[in-house]
């Protein structure tokens, strides 16, 4: 896409490591089915005035991690074409919306707490809660 819109400077980033350091000619890779990606990656890079390769861990990268994990759970048609996902950015992080109250009026790790504490369970704590 970018040499189509006959971009002329780029910047990749990327989570492998690997490709990266291959594609910049600083690691030598072995591995027989990298090798052909990487020397097209290469190839065109040449269309390009200035590229720029950043490696970003995965770890850093959360957007791509979850992306991953949603292209694995998604049965996708035999087709050249998949329908584009939104993504909605949240102020606060999701998991922060689906926290319910306790009904004793107490934080939900207020039986952790008092366990750590004292090293003692709750009178009618279950063994499941016990674990």
């Amino acid at each position: 896409m970018a040499i189509y819109m006959n971009v002329y400077e780029f910047l990749v980033v990327g989570d492998s490591d690997l490709l990266i350091h291959k594609v910049q000619g600083e690691w030598y890779v072995k591995n027989p089915k990298i090798i052909p990606y990487a020397q097209y990656v290469q190839k065109l890079c040449r269309r390009f005035h200035k590229i720029e390769f950043r490696h970003t861990p995965r770890i850093q990268n959360e957007l791509a991690d979850d992306l991953t994990t949603i292209s694995l759970m998604i049965k996708h048609p035999d087709t050249d074409y998949i329908d584009p996902l939104d993504i909605e950015l949240k102020e606060h992080p999701v998991h922060c919306s689906h926290v319910e109250g306790e009904p004793d009026g107490l934080p939900w790790y207020f039986d952790i707490k008092k366990f750590l504490e004292s090293g003692t369970y709750l009178e009618d704590a279950t063994s499941n809660q016990m674990k």
